[in-house]
């Protein structure tokens, strides 16, 4: 099995030379274009996700040996979530290469978070089935060295800060209501409320529901005062 001249292309910015195009491929592969001759990613995307997760809890410590668990952990997390995993799959093209059906594809497929981020957590895995986990953390360390440089110290999402803050007051957890839900099938934009008990709300847009629940949720903490 040979890649296309995309495929290849894509390969080359990854910064790995397949000896198993195969695995690339179905790494590519989402589940509306797979078939039994044609497996789709799911089972690479599970690998990926802790392969992920070692070689980015690995660089953590070594980039500060004196932070605790509590320091690293949610720098972890913000880290391997699909979010970042779909902003690293953004910057490499992946979704240009996406195998999808033509369902999935005329919905906007190739822009969605979700697969995006699967997608690259597959990839992942499809460099380390094919060079082992030396060639795996080579490809991670290069496409997330400046995230790694750059995580927040405290890098707990806006969610978690802002329910930390309600359940330290004895409030009951924020609630998240769905405003508006604009745009296009391919393209939607959600609006979400984020409300505390006492009435203070604050409203932000995204084109996914947790974006923009974490959207709202950054709005809130900004007007109580910039909480962390």
């Amino acid at each position: 099995m040979r890649l296309s001249a995309e495929q290849a292309a894509f390969a080359a910015r990854l910064g790995h030379e397949f000896a198993d195009p195969a695995l690339l491929i179905r790494a590519l592969t989402h589940g509306s274009m797979a078939t039994d001759a044609r497996p789709d990613n799911q089972r690479l995307e599970f690998l990926g996700d802790r392969v992920l997760g070692l070689v980015i809890a690995e660089a953590l410590l070594e980039a500060d040996a004196d932070a605790a668990e509590g320091q690293l952990a949610p720098r972890l997390n913000a880290l391997v979530r699909k979010e970042t995993c779909a902003e690293v799959a953004e910057a490499v093209g992946l979704g240009d290469v996406l195998r999808l059906g033509r369902s999935e594809m005329l919905s906007g497929g190739r822009r969605k978070q979700a697969l995006l981020g699967d997608g690259m957590e597959a990839v992942i895995a499809a460099v380390y089935r094919d060079g082992g986990f030396p060639a795996a953390r080579e490809v991670i360390l290069r496409l997330w060295a400046r995230r790694i440089t750059t995580v927040d110290t405290d890098a707990r999402d806006p969610k978690t800060v802002l329910q930390e803050w309600a359940q330290g007051r004895g409030a009951p957890p924020p609630r998240y209501v769905l405003v508006a839900r604009s745009g296009p099938d391919h393209a939607p934009v959600f609006t979400i409320r984020a409300e505390l008990e006492d009435g203070r709300s604050a409203e932000a847009q995204a084109p996914s529901k947790r974006r923009a629940e974490q959207a709202a949720a950054e709005a809130l903490l900004a007007e109580l005062g910039g909480v962390r």
